[in-house]
């Protein structure tokens, strides 16, 4: 498979303990055939839980577009980020107004993007990498 046609799948999670507290962005990158290729791990410091849902996102999606995605279905149990990025809910925080632009010019990188809300069972492995980080920090 060349990378023109790679199609990958990205699960991120971003959580604070408190809002806003200690916070952790995990994401994680799937082939075609759901073999993992890439796990990130973020301390955030201090932010809110929406913040944290951002930055994992932003991490996951620069790491996609390092390794040469052309196709990308991002998957996030954030409903508000999701609804945030589909158009159907205003930014309305100043504090992810920036986060939002970020993302939103990253995604423009993808010649085809889906973006999905799962339930939070369906995204344990992102999740696990968010918590992972706020016991580091």
């Amino acid at each position: 498979m060349s990378s023109q046609d790679l199609s990958l799948t990205l699960h991120s999670d971003g959580g604070s303990r408190g809002n806003p507290g200690p916070a952790g962005a995990g994401a994680v990158l799937y082939d075609e055939q759901g073999n993992e290729v890439a796990a990130l791990s973020r301390y955030l410091g201090t932010t809110t839980n929406n913040e944290a849902e951002y930055q994992a996102l932003i991490m996951g999606l620069n790491e996609a577009k390092r390794l040469g995605a052309q196709s990308l279905t991002v998957k996030m149990d954030s409903e508000l980020i999701v609804r945030q990025l589909e158009g159907k809910y205003r930014v309305k925080a100043p504090g992810l107004k920036p986060m939002y632009a970020e993302a939103k010019r990253l995604l423009q990188d993808f010649a085809s993007v889906t973006i999905l809300h799962v339930r939070r069972e369906f995204n344990k492995r992102a999740d696990e990498l968010a918590n992972q980080a706020m016991d580091q920090g």
